[in-house]
């Protein structure tokens, strides 16, 4: 045997040795678990991606939110929220260290510090029947849907990070359509924030809002049964379709005026997922569980990573 087939050999039974010597397997020593647990959380719905590879997750029925880290495969709460809140979507504005989340049956949207965890605000943005339930950021604020009601709500958000006063927007066309059940749910904006686009779970469709008017047209080729949370990466399109236990992609036209679908994602770990984040080749989506009820009452709820 020549000196470097003896060299090659030698390094294959050490790089075969070393896992052993560690006391692990070889699967093992190269293994991160594909699920994130959310330690003592007895509900879940909202994501939202934070700043690295840290993301906020909130549990449903109590506000409380968590804050964990997709490299490490780790999570803790972060935030104990007072009696009587909820959280749906979540949304961090990193500049202003603002992280928004949505209400629920509350009528309500919340500001916390993203760094101190402590509260900030607490917005009443409609006192009529109402299911609060995701946000989307903009240069200019935060816009939150309400699946009960055809309006969008408006919290300003100044340069220096200043709070303003909430504005109600009256939504006409697809998107004020309202029937028994979840109406407009997940919202994201384009990167100009001209456009919104949102989620409309009994239509299944995805419509176009204008911000100034209301007026609203439904995305063309877009059908999503059973959609959730959405996000938006300049013209792909990433749709949550919860009791579908799916994730589906999609290519945007320029104008956001029609898609294609280009994949669909799924994972024996999805069980009812609602929400979804990016953080690079990985996508981090929250099981909500509801096939365990409404409230569900499933004993642990996670965060499961797909690796793109």
């Amino acid at each position: 045997m020549s000196g470097i087939a003896r060299r090659a050999r030698l390094a294959a039974l050490l790089a075969g040795a070393l896992p052993v010597v560690l006391g692990l397997s070889p699967a093992q020593a190269h293994h991160r678990p594909d699920q994130i647990v959310l330690p003592g959380a007895h509900s879940a719905e909202g994501i939202a991606a934070g700043t690295g590879t840290t993301f906020y997750a909130g549990e449903l029925f109590t506000g409380n939110i968590y804050r964990g880290d997709v490299r490490t495969r780790t999570a803790s709460r972060f935030i104990t929220a007072p009696k009587g809140r909820m959280a749906l979507g979540l949304r961090l504005d990193r500049p202003h260290h603002l992280l928004f989340a949505a209400g629920g049956f509350t009528g309500q949207a919340y500001v916390y510090d993203s760094v101190t965890g402590a509260p900030v605000k607490a917005y009443q943005l409609t006192t009529g029947t109402s299911v609060i339930n995701d946000v989307a950021l903009t240069r200019k604020g935060a816009w939150f849907t309400d699946s009960a009601q055809a309006k969008l709500y408006f919290i300003p958000v100044g340069r220096d990070g200043a709070l303003g006063a909430v504005r109600t927007l009256q939504l006409h066309g697809p998107a004020a359509v309202l029937k028994t059940g979840f109406n407009n749910n997940g919202i994201q904006a384009s990167a100009d924030g001209d456009t919104l686009v949102v989620a409309h779970t009994n239509s299944a469709v995805l419509n176009t809002v204008d911000p100034v008017t209301g007026r609203s047209a439904t995305i063309k080729g877009v059908s999503v049964p059973n959609v959730d949370g959405i996000l938006l990466r300049g013209r792909t399109l990433y749709a949550v379709q919860n009791l579908s236990n799916k994730v589906t992609q999609w290519r945007l036209s320029e104008h956001l005026s029609s898609g294609r679908l280009l994949e669909t994602i799924t994972s024996p770990k999805f069980e009812v997922p609602t929400t979804v984040a990016r953080f690079g080749d990985d996508l981090a989506v929250v099981n909500a569980k509801f096939d365990t009820g409404f409230p569900p009452t499933a004993s642990q709820y996670e965060v499961t990573i797909v690796d793109r």
